[in-house]
């Protein structure tokens, strides 16, 4: 942002509205005065000085702050408290939720004439129940500790239209919803009780389960979502909810159950297909269930709301969702060194990954590493002779066999890097950034890794575990491969003959990048997944063949990778297992655990977690 573009400061907003307003300039009045409503929405003096422009302006001075397609929040507030004060006070409240729905955790409404009493007496209880409604479905659910306060003076709305109409159920219901929202449970079971009893309704017991489930009280929940099916049996997404219930506590075949029930009226009710396929992913564990979800998203774009299913399914699972660290000798020893129990040395029984040593000499040029004779395959040969080789080895030490890849494509790469992402489709679609990239570029980038960003990402990866953001740039690269010439037929194209010379190319943490990106394709191109199946099927049994003789530091990662495959072989899923159960994933030893926290921030989802209940509901409510 320029210097040109940064707010003034509140009081040298107000400076100006004065000077312009007692000048006779009212829109240059009301321009600042919207710069400092957007700073200090609930500052007394911003407010007098508003009354003061509408009584100058002679009409009120709404249209001082007229809406249009690209409005500014500060001129939308003021609208709002202007229209209030010339008697239309709903309509206020309507751009009120607005500002709160585009800046969420500002306190636009905590204002004398909101939180008044008087207020709802006038206004129609019909409409207050709409203006909470649209609160609701701008606000999280429920609402995180800190953002509370903002929607503190709607609570109060609320409370005092319930006062002046105790028994409209519509205005109950709404009460309860945002009630809920705000942790105010009790108040929310109480409000919505007595809705259901002014007037049963679908959406009144819809109301008084999700405050009954917000409290923990589930065979009650349970009953009142048992109650809005009697009253309305082709609402599916109910015996979704109904299902969700369930299956948080524990009782997944009666969750499955209704979702069954649901899908047997609709096969294609979005609410319902969704949770389908996340509790029968819950029940086995079987990744085909979420690729199926994954097809059924991109064969129905429309569906009624957004879903998070697929994503909550894939979070922190290897492949699925992250990248999977680096394991072995060599970069347990980098992370010691990093995090301050500096070893001399680091004897190994076979040769590491080639980007597994230049990271260590990168990071920890201080560290030896000495190698045994090699017992086995060389890991330094790559598995198929005529693959494209990206290094070269002088004795044990090896070096990037292309060049480097230019400034532009590194930043590009930079930009996009991430060790996390929602699932494999939303990768494919993320790396699309990567698509105009060369091809040498691309290769370059997995052996020439760019420096991290300066983030605070980069600043972690790049200090804790550099052989994670080393991990992230091969991932993305290889993602990035998958957009390069699209126009050509798959089964002769350029993508997928440089992903196989990877995939069989020398032991290394670009076998995994490569599989992953096969196996992406896989998620996103139902013609594939044969192709890719089998590649997955025969690179999995080369490995168990090697690690049957010497050991293989990425055969855990292909082996989560093969589980993560689509149409995989039943064959191959049980070597896979035998894999997993044989050999595990690195984990943190006591001077590590302040890496392992960071990262378990950085792949957490993007909002932060709040400690009250949290209701799966497949739509707004």
């Amino acid at each position: 942002m320029s210097e040109d573009d940064r707010p003034l400061p509140v009081a040298e907003e107000l400076a100006l509205a004065r000077l312009a307003l007692e000048a006779g300039d009212l829109p240059h009045a009301a321009g600042h005065l919207a710069g400092a409503l957007a700073q200090a929405p609930t500052l007394p003096e911003v407010h007098e000085l508003l009354a003061r422009l509408a009584a100058a302006s002679g009409d009120g001075g709404v249209e001082l702050f007229p809406l249009g397609h690209r409005v500014f929040v500060g001129a939308v507030v003021a609208r709002a408290h202007l229209l209030a004060a010339a008697g239309q006070p709903a309509e206020g409240l309507d751009l009120l939720v607005a500002a709160t729905g585009h800046v969420p955790g500002t306190d636009w409404a905590g204002v004398p004439w909101v939180t008044a009493p008087e207020l709802a007496e006038r206004l129609d209880p019909e409409r207050i129940a709409r203006i909470l409604m649209q609160v609701c479905a701008v606000a999280p659910d429920p609402v995180p500790r800190a953002g509370r306060p903002a929607l503190a003076p709607y609570l109060a709305l609320a409370r005092n239209a319930v006062t002046v109409h105790p028994e409209h159920a519509l205005l109950l219901g709404a009460a309860s919803a945002l009630a809920r929202r705000l942790d105010e449970v009790a108040l929310a079971i109480r409000w919505a009780a007595r809705g259901v009893r002014a007037q049963p309704s679908k959406i009144g017991e819809v109301w008084l389960g999700y405050a009954y489930r917000s409290a923990g009280r589930t065979r009650e929940a349970l009953a009142a979502l048992g109650r809005a099916v009697e009253h309305d049996p082709d609402d599916l997404a109910v015996y979704a909810d109904i299902a969700g219930t369930l299956a948080d506590n524990g009782r997944l075949d009666e969750a499955l159950d209704w979702i069954d029930r649901a899908l047997a009226r609709d096969p294609t009710f979005d609410c319902a297909v969704h949770t389908a396929h996340r509790l029968r992913f819950q029940r086995d564990g079987d990744v085909a269930h979420l690729v199926a979800l994954a097809d059924f998203v991109r064969e129905h774009p429309d569906d009624s709301h957004e879903h998070a299913d697929l994503a909550e399914c894939c979070r922190s699972r290897p492949w699925l969702g992250q990248v999977t660290p680096a394991g072995g000798a060599v970069v347990d020893a980098l992370r010691l060194a990093l995090a301050g129990d500096h070893g001399a040395a680091v004897r190994l029984d076979t040769p590491a990954p080639p980007s597994a040593m230049r990271t260590v000499a990168a990071a920890a040029p201080g560290l030896r590493v000495e190698v045994a004779d090699v017992a086995g395959p060389d890991p330094r040969e790559p598995r198929r002779a005529d693959t494209r080789q990206l290094w070269r080895y002088d004795g044990a030490t090896a070096a990037p066999a292309v060049p480097a890849p230019s400034a532009a494509a590194a930043d590009r790469l930079r930009q996009l890097a991430h060790p996390a992402w929602p699932h494999p489709p939303a990768a494919y679609d993320a790396a699309v950034g990567l698509a105009t990239l060369d091809l040498a570029d691309l290769l370059g980038l997995l052996v020439h890794p760019p420096e991290p960003p300066a983030t605070a990402l980069g600043r972690v990866l790049g200090g804790q575990d550099p052989s994670l953001w080393v991990r992230c740039v091969q991932v993305w690269t290889c993602l990035g491969l998958l957009h390069h010439r699209t126009d050509e037929p798959w089964p002769e194209s350029t993508r997928r003959r440089v992903l196989l010379d990877l995939v069989w190319g020398v032991e290394d943490w670009i076998t995994e990048a490569a599989l992953f990106a096969l196996v992406t394709a896989a998620w996103v191109d139902p013609r594939v997944r044969p192709d890719v199946a089998a590649v997955v099927a025969e690179r999995l049994a080369d490995v168990a063949a090697v690690a049957r003789v010497r050991p293989v530091p990425i055969a855990t990662s292909l082996a989560h990778l093969a589980l993560a495959t689509p149409a995989l072989a039943p064959d191959t899923t049980a070597l896979a297992t035998t894999l997993l159960a044989a050999r595990t994933l690195p984990r943190p030893r006591n001077p590590l655990h302040r890496l392992w926290r960071l990262w378990r921030r950085l792949t957490a989802p993007s909002t932060t977690p709040d400690p009250s209940p949290s209701p799966r509901r497949p739509r707004p409510r």
